[in-house]
């Protein structure tokens, strides 16, 4: 069996422990690094349980460590630099993260009759449909989570759908694109509907306070979210 695939699948089935995966699913939400304290406390396991599981996943590949002195100190008596873990560059295509090609497929797809059918250009009805099936998707989630706060609700929604979603400050970053290859390849077209699939997932939370952006950078996905400006700024 060629090494790359026995190595994927070692790295899908180290997720099979659910403390494991819970601990992954923290680190690669958060926008920094984190320690083994913190995401024992995350998760509420002992401190060596949460080591154990991080240097595993380390060793498959799935997360990547770093060292940093969380104090600010330097030099003499700063101390020893605290492990840290992040999530790695490595995307493992047995489906974690999650990626949504068939939505993908399926709107290209649609875009493309519609054309046909209309005279419109593929790409406009390619994101017009992006954004009414991100509106459909935000109104299906606000009539399942009256409860919830509209950021709880964007970030709930964004996790369900691929797009491991981490707060920071008062923005929320990306950390995967649900269609990772095909973006790598067509750039443009995928984060335009990218960006209109969210801009209407927003507005079908009722989300305003929030807007969506393009703002690719690297290791994320291409499209970020920040707070919408005060009305009359």
């Amino acid at each position: 069996m060629d090494d790359t695939l026995v190595a994927r699948i070692l790295a899908v089935a180290a997720l099979e422990e659910p403390t494991r995966r819970r601990l992954y699913d923290h680190v690669v939400r958060q926008a920094a690094p984190v320690t083994r304290d913190e995401a024992a406390t995350a998760v509420g396991v002992p401190r060596a349980t949460a080591a154990f599981h991080l240097d595993r996943l380390n060793d498959e590949g799935l997360l990547d460590v770093v060292y940093e002195r969380r104090s600010g100190r330097s030099g003499p008596g700063a101390g020893r630099p605290s492990k840290l873990y992040r999530r790695s560059d490595r995307h493992v295509a047995v489906s974690l993260p999650e990626h949504r090609y068939d939505l993908a497929g399926r709107l290209l797809a649609t875009a493309i009759e519609d054309a046909e059918a209309t005279g419109e250009s593929p790409r406009a009805a390619l994101d017009r449909l992006a954004r009414k099936l991100g509106n459909e998707l935000g109104a299906a989630a606000r009539d399942t989570t009256s409860g919830a706060s509209r950021p709880d609700a964007v970030m709930g929604v964004l996790e369900q759908q691929g797009f491991e979603p981490r707060a920071d400050a008062n923005a929320i970053v990306l950390g995967n694109c649900p269609f990772h290859s095909l973006a790598q390849q067509h750039t443009d077209l995928v984060c335009e509907m990218n960006l209109c699939l969210l801009d209407g997932l927003l507005t079908g939370l009722d989300a305003t306070q929030l807007q969506a952006h393009l703002k690719p950078e690297p290791g994320h996905c291409c499209v970020r979210l920040e707070p919408a400006p005060e009305p009359g700024s």
